[in-house]
């Protein structure tokens, strides 16, 4: 029996390789994992580190290292916030310039995401909405323990 979380790595497997190849074919040096940093940005101007950690739902150690990738990239800047000693992340002019080369396509990304969804019997970003929201109030490894008589 193939594990559920076997199960969700393949499932984002075939999603991101798919939007990587959509990426690769246009030529845009950009990965999937990049996309809700660049939102974020977009919309807010620039963010610190935490800000982007908890916006995007990762920690800061997965936050800055999907940072790094951009920044060698070229697609953001890091500027001294206003007390000059926190650093803010925004967008490079490249990074500006290839979100509004890739803005059609994060719009086909949706429609695709909303017609699989439609196909489905439930709505998957609900289940999965739910299922984040679940493990908030009780994370697995403490579902875990629990099964296995540890009182927890």
């Amino acid at each position: 029996m193939i594990g559920l979380g076997t199960q969700i790595r393949h499932l984002i497997a075939l999603l991101d390789g798919a939007v990587q190849q959509t990426y690769d074919r246009l030529g845009a040096d950009f990965r999937p994992r990049f996309f809700p940093i660049a939102q974020l940005l977009i919309e807010q101007g620039h963010s610190s580190v935490g800000e982007i950690a908890a916006a995007t739902g990762v920690s800061q150690p997965a936050a800055t290292q999907t940072i790094n990738e951009m920044k060698k990239l070229g697609l953001i800047d890091t500027v001294r916030g206003e007390d000059r000693r926190q650093h803010l992340i925004r967008l490079s002019a490249k990074g500006q310039e290839l979100a509004a080369h890739l803005s059609d396509t994060w719009k086909a990304i949706d429609a695709a995401a909303a017609r699989l969804e439609a196909e489905l019997p439930y709505g998957l970003e609900r289940v999965v909405r739910d299922t984040l929201e679940a493990l908030e109030r009780q994370p697995f490894a403490d579902r875990i323990a629990a099964e296995m008589g540890d009182g927890k």
